[in-house]
């Protein structure tokens, strides 16, 4: 005696229908995971590009004031792989990055340290290292989505608050 059932035809075309997105779905996991591996691959270079470019650009800034000991801006690396700028007193300021390439992320730390005695202003935010699906990376902070072609447009937007002593 043969119990085989014959499928209808509508079940058939959303099995067809439910492999199609399967198939697609999982396209698309693999082209994320290949996207998120190349930019833990190449994000540390784009780390190692935006400190070179900032202490590049704060070390400019310091030459326009040589003899000016309160604009004597400093970039120094961290043992987490990060960097650190420092603005001395009477507007001290100091901005901390700290990399992440297991989330793709940098912590962007601010302390304004105020001369009247009220408490440090601190502000946090991260910047997502992303793929535009190619070879390029570029950076976009994650509370606005502003994006940054390259370090030296980073840079600019990441040093203002230390050159100024102003946060943003």
């Amino acid at each position: 005696m043969d119990t085989s059932v014959a499928v209808a035809g509508w079940i058939k075309r959303i099995v067809d229908d439910e492999r199609s997105r399967d198939a697609a779905r999982i396209q698309e996991d693999e082209l994320a995971a290949q996207k998120a591996d190349f930019i833990r691959r190449n994000g540390r270079r784009l780390v190692d590009d935006l400190r070179q470019t900032i202490t590049r650009d704060a070390e400019a800034f310091r030459a326009e004031f040589a003899d000016d000991r309160s604009r004597d801006i400093v970039t120094e690396a961290t043992s987490d792989g990060g960097f650190v700028v420092r603005r001395p007193a009477p507007v001290a300021v100091s901005l901390s990055v700290t990399p992440n390439l297991a989330t793709v992320t940098m912590l962007c730390h601010y302390r304004f340290t105020l001369a009247n005695g009220l408490p440090p202003r601190e502000d946090r935010f991260n910047v997502v290292i992303a793929s535009d699906g190619g070879e390029t990376l570029h950076l976009k902070h994650h509370g606005t989505g502003q994006v940054f072609p390259n370090a030296d447009a980073l840079s600019e937007f990441l040093l203002v608050p230390v050159l100024t002593g102003r946060p943003r």
